[in-house]
């Protein structure tokens, strides 16, 4: 880990490494990650959601880097695997501020949380709830509930969640299986474009949380999931969320005695803190007669990483792409004022050997050179989780930096960093 003199930024860094890296003929892709951004987005949460505690999602960035940060600021963890709740287990966290937030768990991964003491874990089935009488009885259970999440880019209510109408059923048979329901969590989505959602959402928590209690159940807990967005330039902004999340916690979630409402954050946290530099390593120029006669150019760049090493998030959730060429990034800053330079039609073409590998279909950019690097800014969510050795390229490097000032901050936790 680096930690940046007064004055020296992350993109300062970046620009050096990448100066480094033409002088000495490196070529490999690499990522910066910038904790300080980290350090940021937590103070910012913390500042605009006052009431909601941080259970990170691991499964958005699991370098201990980023956790250990988050362990130090105070942050908890969600995890969603056995292997998930070692990792943090590993770096100090205690089992209590770990919530389970698959809602479909095997039962050797139950009997692991059990034996660490684990014990806030989701469903959204009756199934569910008979592998935990059986295997966990002493689990606090929180129920998932289905809500709206088609403004979502990534939406997850066809595959978790309960309907509404079967809460009352799976908060009885919980009952019948001497279970204990803590709660109720809800998504609604990743990349979610409607705060309205969460007002819809919180206000539904709250039906199924008068559900419980009327059936015995001791409810303290509405955990409100994910689907904050993590790079700056999304709108709606974080600070919109805020709000609607805000008006309903005070509509629907009074401050009472013993109530816990937490969220369980990924993307938010992460997305802007990491810059991908990546190398093109193939130009092909192909020119095309357009519909009025004239030649036009279309050039592919063939790159060294693509949608198996860091861009498969990308793909799958669709999430808008914004390159950006080192030399006409240094031009742009640091040059004099140059003639403007035509732009062309390009694919970024991935490292694989696979036709689907693409990065970007269709892109626009001044003419570059076999050499040449691109810079993706917000690349710090699931570019290193997604990673897969198809081909046999290499997971890539991360450099990690941060200011004196928040590394300041870290220090005076009880956290060994």
């Amino acid at each position: 880990m680096a930690i940046l003199e007064d004055g020296t930024s992350s993109h300062d860094f970046l620009k050096e490494k990448l100066r480094n890296c033409i002088s000495s003929g490196k070529q490999d892709p690499f990522l910066v990650a910038d904790l300080g951004q980290v350090v940021h987005k937590h103070r910012l949460l913390m500042q605009e959601l006052p009431r909601v505690k941080p259970f990170y999602a691991v499964k958005c960035n699991n370098s201990k880097e980023v956790l250990w940060t988050l362990a130090a600021l105070g942050t908890r963890f969600d995890c969603a695997s056995k292997s998930e709740i070692d990792l943090v287990l590993s770096i100090g966290v205690q089992a209590d501020d770990i919530i389970y937030a698959n809602p479909c768990k095997q039962v050797s991964y139950i009997q692991h949380a059990a034996r660490h003491g684990v014990r806030k874990m989701t469903f959204d089935c009756e199934s569910e709830l008979v592998k935990m009488a059986e295997y966990y009885p002493k689990a606090e259970m929180i129920l998932r509930i289905n809500v709206d999440d088609s403004g979502a880019m990534c939406p997850f209510s066809r595959k978790f969640g309960a309907s509404l109408i079967s809460c009352e059923h799976l908060l009885e048979t919980a009952n019948n299986l001497n279970l204990d329901v803590i709660g109720v969590s809800f998504h609604i989505g990743s990349s979610a474009r409607n705060p309205q959602a969460f007002g819809q959402a919180i206000k539904d928590g709250r039906n199924v949380f008068d559900i419980g209690n009327k059936l015995g159940h001791k409810m303290r807990l509405l955990d409100i999931g994910g689907g904050l967005p993590g790079n700056p330039s999304f709108q709606p902004s974080f600070e919109e969320f805020a709000v609607v999340i805000n008006k309903a916690l005070d509509q629907y979630f009074p401050m009472e005695n013993g109530l816990e409402i937490i969220a369980e954050p990924g993307r938010y946290y992460v997305t802007s803190a990491g810059t991908l530099a990546l190398n093109i390593v193939t130009k092909k120029v192909v020119n095309e007669k357009g519909e009025d006669g004239k030649i036009k150019k279309n050039i592919s760049y063939y790159m060294n990483d693509g949608i198996f090493v860091s861009f498969l998030e990308s793909i799958l959730h669709k999430i808008l792409l914004d390159p950006t060429s080192f030399l006409h990034l240094e031009e742009k800053l640091y040059g004099p004022a140059a003639p403007m330079q035509p732009w062309y039609r390009s694919i970024l073409w991935g490292a694989s050997c696979d036709e689907e590998d693409i990065i970007m279909d269709e892109v626009y950019l001044p003419e570059l050179d076999v050499g040449d690097w691109i810079i993706f800014p917000n690349m710090g969510a699931y570019s290193v989780t997604l990673y897969s050795s198809y081909c046999g390229f290499p997971k890539l490097p991360v450099y990690y930096v941060i200011s004196k000032e928040h590394w300041c901050i870290l220090c005076n936790s009880n956290v060994i960093l």
